[in-house]
């Protein structure tokens, strides 16, 4: 009778645990909260309906995701950026996951700790791309031998060329070996971080940074928050561009997030934009770079006119300043 007693107790405590994860945790849970706060005239805990369904205002902690140690101080080329995003990647992996990259640096005389150094490091996976560029000319090919080896990557690269496809991350990681997991998550991370390294800036290069990224004391919540973007501080009705060729994935409005637009750039590459005052683009429309997307404003949560410009890898903010560059000139034997 025990046993019967106990696992009764332990179902009835699994489905108590599943309501708390459901009133906390899902859009119907924020809706019975919403809807509790406003019966009872109370203040609502929970985020934005729209929020559960993208990054904007929906994640409370940084990404794990590494950032540059040191300022980039001009802009990158194509070049430059995959070999930052190389570094960052392969600084962000464990030991094993480092193995295949590693013979390839002793191939060429590079120690691994000069490929981990945040100076040094760019340039040394710069001459890892440029050794595999002969036999992995296409560039998320070269990413793959860089991070799982020559063999297996030439495996995949042979089995994808034979269905008639392009040797992209997605189609050779499906083709590698057990095993590889780690290291291609390390050749996917390089390709975002590399595309980051080559946004543009959202408003005109002067604007002030009014709150950087990182936790603060919210300015109308009065309690520590982590602020998962930069404010921008811009008059009503400033130009809003985008930072590069996108998709338009979210051309709404909340409470929160006044109206806001989410693009996407692919590879795991998402930005925002809140507050506007006015929305120039529609869900699922293609975008440039400089293009015109919306006009700043002073909707939703704000204390002030102003532009919120999130930045996001795999769905996870970072702060869109340590992928800028500053406005010293700098010279190019000291190039990464």
């Amino acid at each position: 009778m025990f046993p019967r007693q106990a696992r009764g107790l332990l179902d009835f405590l699994m489905a108590v645990l599943c309501v708390w994860t459901a009133y906390h945790h899902t859009p119907a849970g924020a809706l019975v909260r919403k809807a509790s706060a406003w019966a009872f005239s109370t203040k609502s805990t929970a985020r934005p309906l729209l929020a559960y369904y993208d990054g904007v205002t929906g994640t409370s902690l940084a990404a794990p995701v590494l950032a540059p140690e040191v300022s980039i101080v001009r802009p990158l080329t194509d070049a430059e950026a995959l070999a930052w995003g190389t570094h960052l990647a392969l600084k962000g992996l464990d030991a094993r996951a480092r193995e295949p990259s590693l013979t390839l640096a002793q191939e060429l005389g590079i120690p691994m700790t000069t490929l981990l150094d945040p100076v040094e490091g760019p340039r040394a996976a710069r001459r890892l791309h440029a050794a595999l560029a002969g036999d992995f000319p296409q560039e998320e090919a070269r990413l793959a031998a860089l991070f799982v080896g020559r063999v297996p990557a030439r495996y995949a690269v042979e089995r994808v060329a034979a269905e008639g496809r392009a040797p992209t991350l997605e189609a050779l990681n499906r083709q590698l070996p057990p095993g590889f997991e780690g290291a291609s998550v390390g050749a996917a991370q390089a390709l975002a971080l590399s595309t980051t390294f080559g946004l543009g800036w959202p408003v005109y290069e002067s604007a002030r940074v009014t709150s950087p990224f990182g936790e603060r004391h919210h300015p109308v919540l009065g309690t520590r928050k982590m602020h998962t973007g930069v404010d921008l501080g811009v008059p009503v009705g400033t130009e809003v561009s985008a930072v590069a060729e996108a998709v338009v994935r979210r051309a709404s409005e909340d409470a929160v997030n006044g109206r806001v637009l989410v693009l996407d750039h692919g590879r795991g590459v998402t930005t925002a934009y809140c507050h506007n005052s006015e929305l120039l683009v529609r869900v699922g429309e293609k975008v440039t770079r400089g293009q015109l997307i919306a006009r700043s404003g002073n909707t939703g949560r704000s204390t002030g006119p102003h532009l919120h410009y999130q930045l996001e890898l795999a769905s996870r903010p970072m702060d869109p300043l340590k992928f800028r560059a500053t406005v010293r000139a700098m010279s190019q034997d000291t190039a990464p």
